[in-house]
């Protein structure tokens, strides 16, 4: 059973790292604009073109619904926009940084206990899951409007991650040592 945890604590790493890399946090925009508004925003500028895309903007056209987004964006006062793109005493900086590092720490007395079979790594690394879940779940509140998270890839992580936590839990309260 601590195999099968580990491989998937692996799997759910993996698809942790490709929601990452495919979300866009990287990627600079004006403060405060995600991609989404800033497309809605140019169709609303725009009228007489909504019906065919700019040859300089690839992907789908944006919905109804981001364009509702973008038309009351437009109104928003300074306070409003300086409060959904900075972070309250930096919580999304930290959680940026503590969910990976916890999650590879926790990976690692996992794979110490996969190796020798001692109950306290088992629950250090199940301490470091719970951890992770909760840094996890507080990273992606505080990004879930700057960025363009892929459904299926958050429905993959998540459900990894909360498999790997009850297995990795009943595993620890089954381990011997």
């Amino acid at each position: 059973m601590a195999i099968a945890v580990l491989l998937l604590w692996a799997l759910t790493a993996s698809a942790g790292l490709r929601l990452l890399f495919t979300s866009g946090l990287g990627r600079v925009r004006p403060a405060g604009v995600t991609q989404a508004e800033t497309a809605a925003r140019e169709q609303i500028k725009e009228p007489a073109t909504a019906g065919a895309p700019p040859a300089d903007r690839a992907g789908p056209p944006p919905s109804k619904r981001d364009i509702r987004h973008a038309s009351r964006a437009l109104y928003d006062t300074p306070e409003l926009v300086r409060s959904r793109t900075q972070s309250v005493g930096g919580v999304r900086e930290l959680v940026e940084f503590a969910h990976p590092t916890c999650a590879i720490v926790g990976l690692g007395f996992w794979l110490g206990y996969a190796l020798v079979h001692n109950r306290v790594l088992a629950w250090t690394a199940f301490s470091l899951a719970a951890v992770t879940a909760c840094a996890g779940l507080a990273w992606f509140v505080s990004n879930r409007k700057n960025a363009l998270f892929s459904a299926r890839l958050i429905a993959i992580h998540g459900s990894g991650a909360a498999l790997t936590f009850v297995l990795a839990a009943l595993t620890a309260l089954t381990a011997r040592g």
